[in-house]
């Protein structure tokens, strides 16, 4: 496996367990990544299981390739969004998941600690931040070219970030005078607009990084708009685990789990009822996290969280 994308799949064992693999089924890794999930996905579906494996990255899907090599036909790769996961099983003629579907929404230590992809200001990069390389936004386009008042709201809306009007109004200034162009100067421009308290462990560009990477990529739209498709193609008693890293993923996973496990979300006024058959029986009433050993291990686990459902 190249050594250059490392890649540490967060509660590994917890999230495939809770998919309860068996063999002769359908199972889907919407996100490949270094392929941790799909390898393990697939020791448990043979002989005659079927694995269909997504990413937009060419790095990830080249590396991933070699690892599951071992596992022959069973295992198809996708280069392509989650999002197209009803297109592509359509295409196809595949009408329902009958084994289940992971989501890792982590991105991976290769793309965040690249020095070509521009996802931290730990490195001296270009802005770019897309998981695929051949999409058309990039970090760059974003931080040169939105007005104003839309990096204020992706700042406060992706990144929970405070002091978004300060660091967005200094960019604006900054860039009429000359492009911003890699990440070291978007976090020098950050840390001097924002107020530094030497209690908070967490660095001052941090959130801004992250609502930029959400803007390009356009993560939250694509994650509550494929859930909703997937949950429908979902088999009798096929289950879907989601392994979340940040609020903002979190709350859209725990929402769409309770709207289609209700039986009934009609409105307080609503005369008469109209809602769908319920879809989910929740499986975690609580997210489940990784354990100290594998935090200390892998200290970016600590803010995972897992959530189980299954299809009724």
């Amino acid at each position: 496996m190249n050594e250059e994308f490392k890649h540490y799949p967060v509660m590994l064992h917890e999230a495939v367990d809770a998919l309860d693999c068996k063999p002769g089924l359908l199972y889907i890794d919407a996100t490949l990544g270094g392929g941790g999930y799909s390898c393990e996905i697939a020791k448990r579906i043979q002989p005659d299981g079927k694995l269909f494996a997504f990413d937009v990255d060419r790095n990830a899907i080249e590396v991933a390739s070699e690892r599951l090599a071992e596992f022959g036909d069973s295992v198809t790769i996708f280069k392509a969004n989650y999002s197209e996961i009803p297109k592509i099983l359509e295409e196809r003629g595949i009408e329902k998941i009958s084994g289940g579907i992971v989501f890792d929404l982590g991105a991976s230590y290769y793309q965040l600690t690249s020095g070509e992809r521009g996802f931290s200001f730990s490195h001296e990069s270009k802005l770019d931040m897309r998981f695929d390389m051949d999409g058309e936004k990039t970090a760059y386009d974003v931080v040169n070219f939105y007005h104003e008042a839309d990096l204020v709201r992706i700042f406060q809306e992706y990144g929970e970030e405070r002091y978004s009007r300060r660091i967005a109004s200094r960019i604006v200034k900054k860039r009429q005078e000359k492009k911003i162009e890699t990440t070291k100067e978007l976090a020098d421009l950050i840390c001097s607009a924002v107020p530094r308290n030497p209690r908070n462990k967490i660095h001052p560009a941090t959130r801004v990084f992250q609502a930029i990477r959400i803007e390009v990529n356009d993560e939250l739209n694509n994650l509550e708009n494929t859930l909703n498709g997937v949950i429908s193609l979902l088999d009798k008693s096929a289950r879907i685990a989601v392994v979340s890293f940040h609020s903002l993923e979190d709350k859209i996973v725990k929402r769409v789990f309770k709207y289609l496990s209700s039986d009934c979300n009609c409105g307080p006024y609503d005369l008469i009822c109209s809602c769908p058959p319920r879809k989910l029986d929740i499986i975690t009433k609580k997210p489940i996290i990784a354990s100290e050993g594998e935090i200390k291990q892998n200290p970016p686990s600590r803010s995972a969280k897992l959530r189980v459902a299954g299809r009724v």
